[in-house]
C-alpha cells in the first residue's frame, strides 16, 4: 500500500505526505517505475469549487489537467465544459496514461454523466480511441434527472447523481472498437439492486447492447434523430463565423444568459438596494486592487486578498479582473432589469467584472436607454436533463432562466454594437430567402419567421417526439405544411406558417406583457380581525389540492382554476415558479437579505399571481388550438 495524491504521480514527483515514512516513499517510487497493467477504483466525482470564498479549494494537477485540456476538452463540440474537469475524469485520463502503450483494463465506478452528457463529447471519442472494448454499466439512480424516485433509495451509493461501473480493456487481439452497454432497470431500489450486481459476477453474465458511435461521438443515439437532422438549425457555430450571406441557419447570433456565480450580489428586487451594495463591490475591489499592487503584484492572489462575504465574492473573473491591473467605477446606468427566472424581474448590475461571462449579451442589450427594443427567444441549452423550455423576453436574460440546473441560449431579433449603434437583424437573409420559396409568398417578413419559431417551439407534439434531440443540440424548426384545415368546423384552408406564426406572435405578447395584463379575477378571502396585508412576510404557500394560495395570515387568494398549472416551464408551472421566487430569503453565506415586496407599489406580487394565472391560462388556450401536425417538412 502507498499512501500517496495519485494524480501527482503524473508530474514525475512522489506526491507523499511529509509525514509518511522512507519505507512509504521507496514503495511509491516502485509503483511509479512499475509497468501496471490494471487500475481499479472508486475516484471521487465533484467538480468543486469556483471562488475564493470557498475555503475548500479543489487542487490543481498540472500534468494531468494539461493531459485532459489537450485531448477530452480540446476534442469537444460543447461550450460548456467545466464538467470535464471532475476529478473523476481526470482518473480516467490518468488511467490511460498509466498504462501507456500496454494492453490493459481499467475498471472504475463513476458518477456516469460522461455517457451521454453533451459537455464529454471529448471524453468519448477519446475512450473509443483509446481501448477495445467498453463496458458501461448504467446502475440508474440519478435523482436530478428523474425527481419521480424517491430521495436517494434508488441509488446504490445513496447519493443524487447516477452511477456506472465501466470495465475498459484494450486488447491488440481484438477487432475494431466496441461499447457495449447496459442499463438497469431504473425502478429497482438500492438492496434490488446490489443483487442484480451479486447475481450478475462478471461481464460474461450479462446481456450487452453494442452501441454505435455517431459523427459527433454520442454513443447513445436519440430517436428521430434523422428526421430531426433535416429541420432548420436556430443557430449554429458555424452561422456564427460566417460573413455575410453565407450562414445557412435562422438566426446568425446566439448566446447564453448572464453567468454571475454571485446571485446574492448583482441582483436584487429593489434598484436603490442594488447600487449601495455595487458600490460597496466596487470600493471593495479597488480597495484590494491597491493593497495587491503595493505587494508586488503577485501573479498569484492566494493570501493576499481579504475575502469579507457580506461586501464582495472573489469569483473567477472579478481575481481575472483585478489581475489586469485596472480600476472600477460605479456607475448607476449599468442597474438594468433582468429577466431572472420565469415571470421573474430583478435589478441585475451589468458590470462585468462581478459576473463569471456575460457572452454576448452586451450586444443584444446593449445601453439602458434602448431596453425594451429587442427581443430574444431563451431556450434551454443542449445537455440538459431538464424538459424543454423556450420563453420571451425583452431583458437581460440570466443563464439560469429556465431552471437552476439548466444553461440558456438566447436567440435575439436585433444585434448591435455595444454602443448601441448598428442595429441590424438577426435573422439571416439565407432564412428568409428559405421561408419565401418554401412557402412561395414573398411577403413574409423577418418578424413573421420569428414568432413562427416561438409557435412551433411550443407545439406539444415537437417536444414530445423531439425531447432527446433538443437535449443534445439546438432546437432544429421544420416548416409546417403549405396548408392546414380550417379550425372553423375543418372549412376551407389556412397557411400552416401563418398559423404557428400568429400563435407565437401571441404566444409573446403574453410572456413579455405579462406585467401589463389585467389579472385573473380570483376570490380575496380576508382573515377576520386580521388587518389587511399583501407584504409577502415569508413564502406563499398552495392549499393542498392548489386551488388557493396563502399570501400571508390575513390573505388567500382563492379559485385559482386547474387550467392554470398546465402551462409549465421545466419542472414547474408558471404559477409555482412566481411562488418560488417571490419570497423573503437570505443568502447563508453573505447574510445579503432578498425581498421581493415593492414599498412604491404594494400589491404588486398579489397582481402579479393574478397576471401569471391569465398567463397560463390564455397561453394553454392557443398552445390547444396550435395545429397537431407540423408536417415533418424538410
Amino acid at each position: 500500500m502507498c499512501f500517496v495524491d495519485t494524480l501527482d504521480l503524473a508530474n514525475g514527483s512522489q506526491g507523499t505526505f511529509g509525514f509518511m515514512t522512507q519505507e512509504n516513499v521507496a514503495r511509491v517510487e516502485r509503483q511509479r517505475n512499475t509497468p501496471i497493467t490494471v487500475v481499479m477504483g472508486n475516484p471521487p466525482y465533484n467538480v468543486g469549487q469556483l471562488d475564493e470564498n470557498d475555503n475548500n479549494r479543489n487542487r490543481k494537477y498540472a500534468t494531468v489537467d494539461r493531459r485532459v485540456a489537450n485531448t477530452y476538452v480540446k476534442d469537444s463540440v460543447a461550450t460548456l465544459r467545466m464538467q470535464v474537469y471532475d476529478p473523476y475524469v481526470k482518473f480516467f485520463r490518468w488511467a490511460t496514461d498509466r498504462l501507456n502503450s500496454r494492453d490493459g483494463i481499467v475498471c472504475f465506478v463513476t458518477n456516469n454523466s460522461f455517457v451521454e452528457q453533451l459537455a464529454f463529447d471529448g471524453m468519448r471519442k477519446h475512450l473509443l480511441q483509446d481501448f477495445t472494448r467498453l463496458y458501461h454499466l448504467d446502475l440508474e439512480g440519478n435523482v436530478r434527472q428523474n425527481p419521480k424516485l424517491s430521495g436517494t433509495a434508488y441509488n446504490v451509493f445513496g447519493i443524487q447523481v447516477g452511477v456506472g461501473i465501466t470495465v475498459a480493456v484494450r486488447c491488440h487481439r481484438h477487432r475494431g472498437h466496441r461499447v457495449l452497454f447496459h442499463r438497469v432497470d431504473k425502478n429497482l431500489r438500492r438492496q434490488q439492486k446490489l443483487v442484480w450486481l451479486a447475481k450478475h459476477r462478471d461481464v460474461k453474465g450479462v446481456r450487452w447492447r453494442a452501441l454505435k458511435a455517431d459523427e459527433h461521438h454520442t454513443w447513445i443515439v436519440a430517436e428521430h434523430g434523422t428526421e430531426y437532422a433535416r429541420f432548420l438549425p436556430m443557430g449554429s457555430k458555424a452561422g456564427k463565423a460566417s460573413t455575410g450571406c453565407a450562414a445557412e441557419c435562422l438566426f446568425k447570433v446566439y448566446g447564453r444568459g448572464a453567468a454571475t456565480n454571485s446571485d446574492a450580489y448583482v441582483y436584487d428586487f429593489d434598484a436603490s438596494r442594488l447600487a449601495e451594495r455595487a458600490a460597496g463591490m466596487v470600493e471593495e475591489f479597488n480597495s484590494e486592487l491597491d493593497r495587491w499592487k503595493r505587494a508586488g503584484k503577485p501573479e498569484s492572489l492566494e493570501g493576499i486578498l481579504r475575502v469579507d462575504e457580506q461586501v464582495c465574492k472573489w469569483i473567477r473573473n472579478t481575481k481575472r479582473t483585478l489581475l489586469r491591473g485596472h480600476y472600477l467605477r460605479f456607475d448607476d446606468s449599468r442597474i438594468r432589469v433582468a429577466q431572472y427566472r420565469p415571470f421573474t424581474r430583478r435589478f441585475y448590475y451589468f458590470e462585468r467584472a462581478f459576473s463569471e461571462d456575460t457572452y454576448r449579451l452586451p450586444s443584444m442589450f446593449p445601453p439602458a436607454e434602448l431596453e425594451n427594443e429587442n427581443t430574444v427567444i431563451a431556450v434551454t441549452d443542449r445537455g440538459s436533463e431538464k424538459p424543454f423550455v423556450a420563453m420571451a423576453a425583452r431583458f437581460i436574460v440570466d443563464l439560469h432562466l429556465v431552471s437552476p440546473g439548466s444553461s440558456t441560449q438566447c436567440f435575439p431579433f436585433y444585434v448591435y454594437d455595444e454602443d448601441g449603434g448598428n442595429r441590424r437583424e438577426n435573422i439571416t437573409d439565407w432564412a428568409l430567402k428559405h421561408f419565401r420559396e418554401h412557402y412561395h409568398n414573398k411577403r413574409i417578413t423577418k418578424w413573421d419567421i420569428f414568432y413562427y419559431v416561438y409557435g412551433v417551439l411550443h407545439q406539444p407534439g415537437y417536444r414530445e417526439r423531439f425531447a432527446e434531440n433538443l437535449k443534445r443540440e439546438l432546437p432544429r424548426i421544420p416548416l409546417a405544411p403549405l396548408t392546414l384545415p380550417s379550425p372553423q368546423r375543418g372549412e376551407g384552408k389556412q397557411s400552416g406558417f401563418r398559423a404557428f406564426a400568429a400563435a407565437g406572435q401571441k404566444l409573446a405578447r403574453l410572456h413579455l406583457d405579462y406585467e401589463k395584463l389585467e389579472p385573473w379575477p380570483l376570490e380575496w378571502i380576508e382573515t377576520p380581525g386580521v388587518p389587511l396585508s399583501y407584504r409577502v412576510d415569508d413564502k406563499m404557500r398552495f392549499t393542498k389540492d392548489k386551488t388557493a394560495l396563502k399570501v400571508n395570515d390575513s390573505l388567500t387568494l382563492a379559485r385559482i382554476p386547474p387550467e392554470a398549472l398546465r402551462y409549465r416551464l421545466g419542472n414547474r408551472s408558471a404559477l409555482e415558479w412566481v411562488v418560488d421566487q417571490y419570497q423573503v430569503s437570505e443568502d447563508k453565506r453573505s447574510g445579503i437579505r432578498s425581498d421581493p415586496n415593492r414599498p412604491d407599489d404594494p400589491e404588486y406580487i398579489v397582481r402579479l399571481v393574478g397576471q401569471v394565472v391569465r398567463v397560463s391560462i390564455e397561453t394553454m388556450k392557443t398552445i390547444d388550438a396550435l395545429p397537431p401536425d407540423f408536417g415533418g417538412g424538410k
